[in-house]
């Protein structure tokens, strides 16, 4: 089970990241707000923001990865030309 769980992981890394987030700000939540009172229905839409939040969160960290991954391509790009006009044109 642990290992499906990884291999998942490992194929989506957001939604991991999503999940775990989501999880980890439910029971943060859970914790602060118990005492409060609320009805079923407010729970519920807080749990529901809550996960909404999560998701928002990885989406906006995920823009820095992806800048990150277009740098490298540009760069790796780049270094490709240089090496071919380092060989000598035969004119062929």
């Amino acid at each position: 089970m642990l290992l499906k769980t990884k291999g998942w992981a490992a194929q989506h890394p957001k939604l991991a990241a999503w999940v775990a987030l989501a999880i980890g700000m439910v029971i943060v939540l859970v914790i602060a707000a118990r005492d409060v009172g609320l009805l079923w229905n407010q729970w519920l839409f807080l749990i529901l923001a809550t996960v909404g939040l999560a998701g928002l969160c990885v989406w906006i960290i995920g823009w820095e990865s992806n800048e990150d991954e277009d740098e490298a391509e540009t760069a790796a790009k780049k270094d490709t030309p240089a090496k071919d006009a380092a060989q000598p044109n035969t004119g062929k």
